[in-house]
C-alpha cells in the first residue's frame, strides 16, 4: 500500500481505489512552500500525510484572513470546490511546517468520485466538516468581539503559555487589522494579563484570558 499504510484519517477504501491511489508518490514540501495562489486552476486533490497547511484569503485592501488549516485527515475546501465546480482558486495556501502530501490528479479524482462510494463518502464527509468550520469562522467574525477572538486565539494556539506570532500574524488568525490587534494586546498588557516581546506574547493570567475567550458564548 506504500504511503497509504501511514496516512492518518483515511478510511478503508475498496480494492480498485487502493490500487489507483497506491500508484501515486508523496511529495515533501518545506515550510513556507506555496501550494496555490488566487487565479490558479485546481490541479488535483491534496491528501496531507504530515504537517500543516494554512489557507488565506486576501481582500482588496491587502488584508489577509486565515480561512482554515489543513492537517492530516482534513480537506481543502478550495480544492474540492475547484475540482467539482471548475472554479479557480480564490485563496492562497502556504505550508506552516514541513509537510508530506499526495496530489490526486484531477482526472483520477473525478473517476474515483464516480466509481468509488468509499472515496466519494470520504470527500464529502471531509467537505462537510470543513464547511462547518467555515460557518463557525463566519459567525465569529460577524458576531464575536475582537477581544474575545483575540483571547480565544491566544488560548488555543499558545504552548506553555507562550504564543510565537507577530501582531500581523495574529490579525490574520482572527480576521482583524494589525493596528487593532496591537491596541488590544497593549490593553491586555496594561491589565497584567499578558506581556509582550517582539514576535512573542507571554500569557501571565490564563484564567482571565479564558474568561475573555468565553465571553460571547
Amino acid at each position: 500500500m506504500g504511503w497509504m499504510a501511514n496516512a492518518p484519517g483515511l478510511p478503508d477504501f475498496d480494492a480498485p481505489c487502493v490500487a489507483r491511489l497506491s500508484q501515486l508518490s508523496f511529495q515533501t514540501l518545506p515550510v513556507g512552500s506555496v501550494l496555490f495562489r488566487p487565479g490558479e486552476s485546481v490541479k488535483g486533490f491534496v491528501i496531507v500525510l504530515s504537517g500543516q497547511i494554512d489557507v488565506f484569503l486576501t481582500g482588496p485592501s491587502g488584508r489577509d484572513i486565515q480561512l482554515y488549516v489543513v492537517q492530516p485527515g482534513q480537506s481543502c475546501i478550495q480544492s474540492t470546490l475547484g475540482l467539482l465546480g471548475g472554479e479557480d482558486y480564490s485563496g492562497e495556501a502556504i505550508t506552516r511546517t514541513d509537510c508530506k502530501v499526495v496530489l490526486v490528479p484531477r482526472d483520477m479524482f473525478l473517476d474515483m468520485m464516480n466509481l468509488s462510494s468509499e472515496f466519494r463518502t470520504f470527500v464529502f464527509s471531509a467537505f462537510a466538516a470543513r464547511m462547518q468550520s467555515m460557518m463557525h469562522l463566519l459567525e465569529k467574525i460577524a458576531f464575536q468581539r475582537v477581544e474575545c477572538r483575540l483571547a480565544q486565539a491566544m488560548v488555543e494556539r499558545s504552548e506553555n503559555n507562550t504564543l510565537y506570532a507577530t501582531h500581523a500574524e495574529i490579525a490574520v488568525m482572527i480576521g482583524s487589522a494589525r493596528e487593532v490587534v496591537s491596541r488590544r494586546l497593549e490593553a491586555l498588557a496594561k491589565r497584567g494579563i499578558v506581556s509582550l516581546d517582539r514576535g512573542v506574547v507571554h500569557i501571565i493570567d490564563m484564567g482571565t484570558l479564558e474568561q475573555l475567550a468565553r465571553a460571547n458564548e
